[in-house]
Protein backbone atom coordinates (compact mmCIF):
# COMPACT_ATOMS: atom_id res chain seq x y z
CA UNK A 1 0.00 0.00 0.00
CA UNK A 2 3.00 2.63 -0.67
CA UNK A 3 0.82 4.78 -3.28
CA UNK A 4 -1.09 6.05 -1.01
CA UNK A 5 -1.21 9.11 -3.29
CA UNK A 6 -3.52 6.78 -5.30
CA UNK A 7 -6.64 6.63 -3.14
CA UNK A 8 -7.40 10.28 -2.84
CA UNK A 9 -6.31 13.27 -4.69
CA UNK A 10 -3.63 14.67 -2.14
CA UNK A 11 -2.32 12.70 0.61
CA UNK A 12 0.62 14.31 3.64
CA UNK A 13 2.33 12.79 5.90
CA UNK A 14 3.04 15.46 8.81
CA UNK A 15 4.94 14.84 12.18
CA UNK A 16 4.17 17.12 15.43
CA UNK A 17 6.39 17.59 18.33
CA UNK A 18 4.83 19.36 21.92
CA UNK A 19 7.29 20.64 24.28
CA UNK A 20 6.18 21.06 27.89
CA UNK A 21 8.41 24.92 27.39
CA UNK A 22 8.93 27.31 24.92
CA UNK A 23 11.50 26.85 22.24
CA UNK A 24 14.12 29.16 21.54
CA UNK A 25 12.72 32.02 19.49
CA UNK A 26 15.98 34.48 19.21
CA UNK A 27 17.42 34.69 15.57
CA UNK A 28 20.32 32.62 15.88
CA UNK A 29 19.08 29.52 17.31
CA UNK A 30 16.48 29.64 14.71
CA UNK A 31 18.49 30.26 11.49
CA UNK A 32 20.69 28.02 13.04
CA UNK A 33 18.43 25.25 12.80
CA UNK A 34 16.54 25.45 9.61
CA UNK A 35 20.38 26.40 7.70
CA UNK A 36 21.23 22.63 8.89
CA UNK A 37 18.28 21.03 7.65
CA UNK A 38 19.04 23.39 3.89
CA UNK A 39 22.09 21.69 4.28
CA UNK A 40 20.46 18.07 3.65
CA UNK A 41 17.31 19.24 1.79
CA UNK A 42 18.81 22.05 -0.29
CA UNK A 43 15.04 22.53 -2.40
CA UNK A 44 13.81 24.05 0.90
CA UNK A 45 14.62 27.23 0.46
CA UNK A 46 11.45 29.40 1.11
CA UNK A 47 12.02 30.55 4.85
CA UNK A 48 9.61 33.51 6.10
CA UNK A 49 8.21 33.69 9.74
CA UNK A 50 3.99 33.53 8.82
CA UNK A 51 2.61 34.99 12.36
CA UNK A 52 4.21 35.65 15.62
CA UNK A 53 6.75 33.45 17.46
CA UNK A 54 6.06 30.91 14.01
CA UNK A 55 9.08 30.26 11.43
CA UNK A 56 8.31 28.28 8.27
CA UNK A 57 10.71 26.52 5.50
CA UNK A 58 9.63 25.13 2.64
CA UNK A 59 9.90 24.26 -0.48
CA UNK A 60 8.51 25.29 -3.87
CA UNK A 61 4.89 24.40 -4.31
CA UNK A 62 3.95 24.69 -7.73
CA UNK A 63 4.33 21.03 -8.26
CA UNK A 64 2.05 19.98 -6.20
CA UNK A 65 4.89 17.74 -4.17
CA UNK A 66 7.03 19.80 -1.47
CA UNK A 67 8.14 19.34 2.30
CA UNK A 68 7.72 22.02 4.48
CA UNK A 69 9.00 22.46 8.65
CA UNK A 70 7.98 24.74 11.25
CA UNK A 71 8.69 26.13 14.43
CA UNK A 72 6.35 27.26 17.18
CA UNK A 73 6.20 28.34 20.65
CA UNK A 74 5.65 25.54 21.95
CA UNK A 75 5.62 22.87 18.51
CA UNK A 76 7.82 21.77 16.15
CA UNK A 77 6.41 20.74 12.68
CA UNK A 78 7.36 19.11 9.73
CA UNK A 79 5.07 17.89 6.74
CA UNK A 80 5.80 15.81 2.99
CA UNK A 81 2.96 16.84 0.75
CA UNK A 82 2.22 13.97 -2.19
CA UNK A 83 5.74 12.23 -1.45
CA UNK A 84 6.38 9.59 -3.99
CA UNK A 85 6.23 6.91 -1.01
CA UNK A 86 5.95 6.65 2.55
CA UNK A 87 9.32 6.23 3.22
CA UNK A 88 10.38 9.03 1.53
CA UNK A 89 7.86 11.35 3.69
CA UNK A 90 9.80 9.98 6.55
CA UNK A 91 13.14 11.28 5.75
CA UNK A 92 12.41 14.97 6.37
CA UNK A 93 10.39 14.18 9.54
CA UNK A 94 13.52 12.02 10.50
CA UNK A 95 16.10 14.44 9.99
CA UNK A 96 14.17 17.36 11.89
CA UNK A 97 13.62 14.58 14.81
CA UNK A 98 17.74 13.71 14.67
CA UNK A 99 18.44 17.62 15.00
CA UNK A 100 16.25 19.54 17.17
CA UNK A 101 17.55 17.77 20.58
CA UNK A 102 21.15 19.99 19.56
CA UNK A 103 19.53 22.79 17.43
CA UNK A 104 16.42 23.54 19.40
CA UNK A 105 17.70 21.91 23.02
CA UNK A 106 14.42 19.95 23.39
CA UNK A 107 15.65 17.07 25.74
CA UNK A 108 13.35 14.13 25.87
CA UNK A 109 11.67 14.94 29.14
CA UNK A 110 10.26 18.21 27.66
CA UNK A 111 8.20 15.77 25.10
CA UNK A 112 4.05 16.73 25.79
CA UNK A 113 3.36 14.52 22.81
CA UNK A 114 4.84 13.44 19.74
CA UNK A 115 2.82 12.62 16.29
CA UNK A 116 2.50 11.37 12.84
CA UNK A 117 -0.60 12.10 10.64
CA UNK A 118 -1.75 10.87 7.50
CA UNK A 119 -3.80 13.17 5.95
CA UNK A 120 -6.09 12.32 2.38
CA UNK A 121 -7.84 15.40 0.70
CA UNK A 122 -11.16 14.30 -1.95
CA UNK A 123 -11.56 17.08 -4.38
CA UNK A 124 -15.39 17.68 -4.49
CA UNK A 125 -18.34 19.86 -5.55
CA UNK A 126 -21.31 18.78 -4.16
CA UNK A 127 -23.27 17.76 -1.06
CA UNK A 128 -19.95 16.44 1.15
CA UNK A 129 -22.12 15.35 4.40
CA UNK A 130 -24.73 13.47 1.89
CA UNK A 131 -21.57 11.35 0.34
CA UNK A 132 -19.85 10.77 3.23
CA UNK A 133 -23.60 9.20 4.31
CA UNK A 134 -23.63 7.44 1.22
CA UNK A 135 -20.43 5.56 1.42
CA UNK A 136 -19.66 5.19 5.07
CA UNK A 137 -23.31 5.42 6.58
CA UNK A 138 -23.95 6.42 10.44
CA UNK A 139 -23.44 4.64 13.54
CA UNK A 140 -26.50 2.19 13.92
CA UNK A 141 -28.46 4.10 16.68
CA UNK A 142 -28.31 6.98 14.36
CA UNK A 143 -30.02 5.44 10.72
CA UNK A 144 -33.86 5.95 12.31
CA UNK A 145 -33.22 8.93 12.41
CA UNK A 146 -32.15 9.62 8.60
CA UNK A 147 -36.20 8.78 7.81
CA UNK A 148 -37.68 12.10 8.98
CA UNK A 149 -39.43 13.51 6.35
CA UNK A 150 -37.61 16.21 4.85
CA UNK A 151 -34.23 16.04 6.47
CA UNK A 152 -31.26 16.46 5.19
CA UNK A 153 -27.50 15.83 7.26
CA UNK A 154 -25.86 19.11 7.63
CA UNK A 155 -22.62 17.55 9.19
CA UNK A 156 -21.27 13.93 8.81
CA UNK A 157 -18.22 14.02 10.41
CA UNK A 158 -17.15 11.16 13.17
CA UNK A 159 -14.05 10.34 14.73
CA UNK A 160 -13.00 7.54 16.58
CA UNK A 161 -9.95 7.39 19.09
CA UNK A 162 -8.51 4.51 20.56
CA UNK A 163 -5.61 3.33 22.98
CA UNK A 164 -3.11 1.43 21.33
CA UNK A 165 -1.00 0.41 24.85
CA UNK A 166 -2.14 -0.39 28.36
CA UNK A 167 -1.24 2.62 30.11
CA UNK A 168 -3.12 4.38 26.95
CA UNK A 169 0.23 6.78 26.24
CA UNK A 170 0.01 5.66 22.63
CA UNK A 171 -3.09 6.72 20.99
CA UNK A 172 -4.78 6.65 17.49
CA UNK A 173 -7.58 8.88 16.08
CA UNK A 174 -9.84 8.70 12.82
CA UNK A 175 -11.25 11.87 11.77
CA UNK A 176 -13.04 13.89 9.08
CA UNK A 177 -14.00 16.93 7.73
CA UNK A 178 -16.43 18.02 5.74
CA UNK A 179 -16.90 21.69 4.55
CA UNK A 180 -20.43 21.61 2.76
CA UNK A 181 -22.59 24.33 5.11
CA UNK A 182 -26.38 24.68 5.53
CA UNK A 183 -25.97 27.63 2.93
CA UNK A 184 -24.53 25.42 0.33
CA UNK A 185 -27.32 22.58 0.83
CA UNK A 186 -30.05 25.44 1.33
CA UNK A 187 -28.50 27.17 -2.36
CA UNK A 188 -27.67 24.18 -4.11
CA UNK A 189 -24.57 25.80 -4.60
CA UNK A 190 -21.48 23.89 -3.52
CA UNK A 191 -18.02 24.92 -4.08
CA UNK A 192 -15.43 22.68 -5.58
CA UNK A 193 -13.78 21.97 -1.53
CA UNK A 194 -12.00 19.17 -0.59
CA UNK A 195 -13.38 16.39 2.09
CA UNK A 196 -10.40 15.39 4.52
CA UNK A 197 -9.74 12.30 6.13
CA UNK A 198 -7.09 11.78 8.99
CA UNK A 199 -5.29 9.35 10.70
CA UNK A 200 -3.32 10.33 13.48
CA UNK A 201 -1.10 7.98 15.89
CA UNK A 202 0.04 9.99 19.38
CA UNK A 203 2.49 9.02 21.94
CA UNK A 204 1.82 11.20 24.95
CA UNK A 205 4.58 11.94 28.12
CA UNK A 206 8.39 12.40 28.67
CA UNK A 207 10.29 10.19 26.91
CA UNK A 208 12.65 7.74 29.02
CA UNK A 209 16.12 7.67 29.16
CA UNK A 210 16.43 5.11 26.75
CA UNK A 211 14.56 6.61 24.21
CA UNK A 212 15.18 9.21 21.25
CA UNK A 213 12.63 11.46 18.90
CA UNK A 214 13.83 9.59 15.85
CA UNK A 215 13.29 6.09 16.50
CA UNK A 216 9.93 6.83 18.90
CA UNK A 217 8.62 8.69 15.80
CA UNK A 218 9.99 5.29 13.24
CA UNK A 219 7.65 3.44 15.43
CA UNK A 220 4.57 5.82 15.70
CA UNK A 221 4.88 6.00 11.81
CA UNK A 222 4.54 2.06 11.71
CA UNK A 223 1.45 1.87 13.61
CA UNK A 224 0.44 4.00 11.28
CA UNK A 225 1.18 2.45 7.96
CA UNK A 226 -0.17 -0.86 9.42
CA UNK A 227 -3.82 1.00 10.70
CA UNK A 228 -3.64 2.66 7.10
CA UNK A 229 -2.90 -0.85 5.04
CA UNK A 230 -5.41 -3.02 7.19
CA UNK A 231 -8.31 -1.02 7.75
CA UNK A 232 -8.28 2.67 6.46
CA UNK A 233 -7.98 1.89 2.99
CA UNK A 234 -10.29 -0.98 2.20
CA UNK A 235 -13.28 0.80 4.71
CA UNK A 236 -12.90 3.98 4.47
CA UNK A 237 -10.63 5.40 1.83
CA UNK A 238 -12.03 3.45 -1.23
CA UNK A 239 -15.83 3.52 -0.38
CA UNK A 240 -14.84 7.72 -0.22
CA UNK A 241 -13.43 7.28 -3.65
CA UNK A 242 -15.59 5.04 -5.35
CA UNK A 243 -18.88 7.12 -3.94
CA UNK A 244 -17.38 10.71 -5.30
CA UNK A 245 -16.38 9.07 -8.77
CA UNK A 246 -20.29 8.16 -8.96
CA UNK A 247 -21.22 11.84 -8.70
Amino acid sequence: MEGYGAFSDDFYLNMNLGTEMDLPQNRETVLHHFEQLKRRFANMQNFYSREANEFVLEEEKEHGAYRWTSIEQRRVNSGAVNPANFDAALELHRSVLELVPYTLSISPLDCESLSVMMGFDFNFRGDQNAVMTEALGVIPGFEKMLEIPNSRVLCNEPSLQFALDDDCRTQCRIGFETRTTAYHVRTQEFPDDQLSVYLTVRRFDSLSSDENYAAEFERLAGLCREIADGYLVTNILRPLQQAIALK
